[in-house]
């Protein structure tokens, strides 16, 4: 408040606002005292606009996707959030009925962060891999709470009962396993052509539904890992991605310098060119090379070695993705450990 004898201004402030003047003779005071009502917010703060914690000194502003957006209230002095209403009188409480609320909350409709995509859901469970899910998907052999579901992309809920081909699937515990794979047996889940399959070995001692991540010949031998991850192993398999391999290579001759220059530097086969990272001779050894290879074409080790005209007698992958198969006996398997998941998982092998 300005005094417009002296041009001097005095204010405290309270729940209203009260000042002092002086004359220029200093003998005589006037006094005042003037309540003023506190400001009105523009605008209403509506329930999850503002949010004031217990102990904290200032509120805060929470919005939610959900919610409809609303300007947030104005904070006005005097104001305290933490206080609760008061009401004019009792709350009519008639015809309140405490069932029929429950049964309300119970047929909320569900919200788009409650579920999660159905190929990833079937991924999960240990059946296939995503892309391969959105086949099954297509071709209606998944239903959602017993109806036939085709559309990619459907969402799947807590609550919801998912069928692929008329059996119940449930997502599952993540199983990482490697194994020494021995020779003559062959690289599938079922084959009714085949004497062996590696799940035989791991059967009735893994509960997990796992399948083989990649193939090997049946005659190659070798690290294989198996898992019930569908998006990893996709990862990992996929030729696109290029996975770090080495194969140990038994020749049925020795290999030519020349001949190993050229794999070096790229040769082409029937179905593209191709180059290995590295090669080199074991243990003076011209008959037994190393090959480091990320190519993961069919059978693309022993077609590189037939272009030359040489035959492969033995064939052995020694490292597979960061895995290699250190004390691990022909056929023998075990676990990952933690640690080997989580690099499996942020690629940190390359």
């Amino acid at each position: 408040m300005r005094n417009n004898n002296t041009g001097g201004r005095s204010v405290a402030r309270g729940n209203g606002r009260r000042g002092s003047a002086a004359t220029t003779g200093g003998s005589k005071r006037t006094s005042f005292s003037q309540e003023r009502p506190a400001r009105k917010s523009r605008y209403s703060a509506g329930e999850g606009s503002v949010k004031n914690s217990a102990g904290e000194g200032s509120a805060k502003r929470s919005y939610r996707k959900s919610d409809s957006f609303e300007k947030p209230a104005r904070r006005t002095s005097g104001r305290n959030f933490s206080e609760k209403p008061q009401f004019a009188g009792k709350r009519n409480l008639s015809g309140y009925n405490k069932k029929s609320e429950t049964k309300a909350v119970a047929a909320a409709p569900k919200t788009a962060n409650d579920g999660i995509r159905l190929n990833k859901f079937i991924s999960n469970s240990g059946i296939c891999s995503r892309r391969e899910a959105d086949s099954y998907i297509a071709a209606g052999v998944v239903s959602i709470n017993d109806v036939t579901v085709t559309e990619l992309g459907t969402k799947v809920y807590p609550n919801d009962v998912v069928k692929f081909n008329g059996e119940r699937i449930k997502g599952e515990e993540k199983v990482y396993i490697v194994m020494n794979k021995p020779k003559d047996f062959v690289t599938t889940v079922s084959d009714p052509y085949a004497e062996k399959t590696i799940i035989g070995l791991v059967q009735g001692k893994c509960k997990a539904r796992v399948y083989p991540v990649g193939r090997l010949d049946k005659a190659t031998t070798g690290v294989l890992l198996l898992t019930n991850d569908g998006e990893l192993a996709d990862r990992l398999a996929h030729p696109s991605f290029e996975k770090k391999k080495i194969y140990h290579v038994f020749l049925d001759k020795n290999l030519k310098g020349s001949d190993m220059s050229e794999l070096v530097k790229g040769i082409n086969l029937e179905d593209g060119p191709i180059s290995v990272d590295e090669i080199s001779y074991i243990d003076d050894d011209k008959s037994q090379v190393g090959v480091e290879i990320h190519s993961g074409r069919n059978r693309i080790v022993r077609r590189m070695f037939e272009h030359f005209g040489y035959k492969v007698k033995k064939l052995d992958r020694v490292y597979f993705a960061g895995l290699t198969k250190k004390n691990l006996r022909r056929g023998q398997w075990r676990f990952l450990t933690e640690q080997e998941v989580a690099m499996l998982k942020m690629g940190s092998f390359e």
